[in-house]
């Protein structure tokens, strides 16, 4: 259940080619630290170019973050895409509500996120194919660095078997 079905270093890395041959058909996207750095309202550095190779291969997008939305309703905006605030990743409530909202079933859905314990779990245990992707900074507070500490054990694991 914590282990991806996919990993890369930034979401700008994933071809809507390679999603199109996994059946995929809507993204599920975090925020912070997978399309920009924690509260920070621009996009990073080839987020919005990727954006658009994802719109013009046909894959619908959704924004799905555990953040409120004050935080989530602007960024959301500067990406021209809808969004579902306080998802309570990884319970699957809010992948239901962006499977319901974006008309499609779990198999044709992937969560994008940088997390294990939210983005991957969350994913996971509603069924959709899952992509974590690198932090792209480094997280500042103890409750972060534990979460990191721990994904470490996890990727290790993950990369074992591979």
């Amino acid at each position: 259940m914590l282990f991806p079905k996919q990993m890369v270093h930034r979401v700008t890395d994933i071809s809507p080619e390679d999603l199109k041959a996994k059946g995929i058909k809507g993204l599920i996207l975090d925020i912070d630290n997978t399309l920009t750095t924690h509260d920070n309202p621009i996009p990073s550095d080839g987020v919005s170019a990727w954006l658009d190779s994802v719109r013009a291969s046909g894959i619908q997008m959704l924004v799905l973050s555990n953040n409120h939305a004050p935080r989530v309703e602007p960024f959301a905006k500067i990406l021209g895409l809808d969004f579902i605030a306080e998802g309570k990743k990884p319970l699957t409530g809010g992948f239901k509500r962006c499977a319901k909202a974006l008309g499609m079933n779990r198999d044709e859905l992937c969560i994008i996120g940088d997390q294990i314990f939210t983005d991957v779990l969350g994913g996971n245990l509603f069924g959709c194919h899952s992509i974590l992707v690198e932090p792209i900074q480094p997280e500042s507070t103890a409750f972060f660095k534990f979460k990191r500490f721990l994904e470490k054990i996890i990727l290790f694991f993950y990369r074992k078997r591979a």
